[in-house]
């Protein structure tokens, strides 16, 4: 019989730990936070105030949860202290692969030996994390992709890759289900999991779009949230294709295909932005334009939107 999982450790206090820490907080975990930076540990706490603060002015949940939640992280610098007695541990720390299979080779020599230990990595094999491992504690170890932010946007994917039997798996699967996320299996080690790779096919012709003119960066975003978003936001892709005819999907899909982008680069107008120092929000510019004023606030409209999906999204759930 596996160990009930009771004592999570979050690796990374960040921008995705801090999120996961007080999701699992939230649901009565005891919540152990990692963050060896002091710079990064001396705001995180802060951070998750404000961020359940968040929640329950928007009464997603109460002001008593958010409490409970605060209360139940524990932040340390200690490595040994932090995972010592952990039932599950997930790290989400910077996408460098020697610094991962160096934090595994340490939570295996710290942690008991049921402890599942994951990583919130979307772009590094789980077998390469883990190569030095013993068998048995690869047995025991998984992926645990969650989106950011994380404790708005439900989704986490888990790896079935094999090297773990369904009872451990199990575990980790309702864990997420107890906590109101929407676990997804993933079935083979490909680059980039699922969602990722739904996200960027549709966003490689978002901007192939763009660069070929065929319309703005507003009329394709416009284009996509009152079109395929607008739907997809609570009715899948393959329900839309059986709902509206696989005959007329197919034969849509037959004619246009051909002229779809299928480049194997980012898009030109990406590339030039990165290259000018363009990054979006944090610089102040990207395909759109951020000032400095503006930026808070158009943060918060987009944390509000989502929010407003979230609350939604407990209606409709199968």
């Amino acid at each position: 019989m596996k160990r009930d999982i009771k004592i999570i450790t979050v690796i990374g206090a960040g921008t995705m730990g801090h999120g996961i820490a007080h999701v699992f907080s939230r649901f009565g975990y005891q919540v152990n936070l990692y963050e060896p930076f002091d710079q990064v540990s001396e705001t995180a706490m802060d951070k998750i105030k404000h961020e359940l603060s968040f929640m329950a002015e928007e009464e997603y949940i109460t002001v008593d949860e958010m409490e409970r939640a605060m209360a139940g992280i524990s932040l340390f610098s200690d490595l040994t202290e932090a995972a010592k007695d952990a039932d599950y541990v997930i790290e989400a720390c910077p996408e460098n692969l020697d610094l991962k299979k160096d934090l595994f080779r340490q939570l295996d020599e710290i942690c008991p030996a049921h402890t599942i230990l994951s990583s919130n990595t979307s772009s590094l094999k789980l077998s390469d994390m883990t190569a030095d491992l013993p068998k048995e504690r690869q047995a025991n170890c998984m992926i645990c992709h969650w989106y950011n932010p994380p404790y708005l946007i439900p989704i986490v994917e888990l790896s079935k890759y094999g090297n773990m039997d369904d009872e451990t798996f199990d575990q980790v699967y309702n864990l997420y289900e107890a906590c109101e996320k929407e676990p997804v299996r993933v079935l083979k080690d490909v680059t980039g999991m699922v969602a990722n790779r739904l996200l960027h096919a549709q966003a490689r012709e978002a901007f192939y779009l763009i660069d070929q003119g065929i319309a703005s960066a507003e009329d394709v975003d416009r284009a996509l949230m009152a079109g395929p978003a607008f739907r997809n936001a609570t009715t899948g892709m393959l329900e839309c294709a059986d709902l509206g005819g696989l005959d007329i999907w197919c034969a849509a899909e037959t004619n246009f295909f051909p002229d779809l982008c299928n480049d194997d680069k980012p898009a030109e107008s990406m590339q030039r932005l990165v290259a000018d120092g363009h990054y979006g929000i944090k610089t102040g510019k990207g395909f759109f334009d951020y000032p400095p004023e503006k930026q808070e606030e158009i943060q918060m409209a987009f944390y509000k939107r989502l929010i407003t999906q979230l609350k939604a999204s407990r209606h409709y759930k199968k």
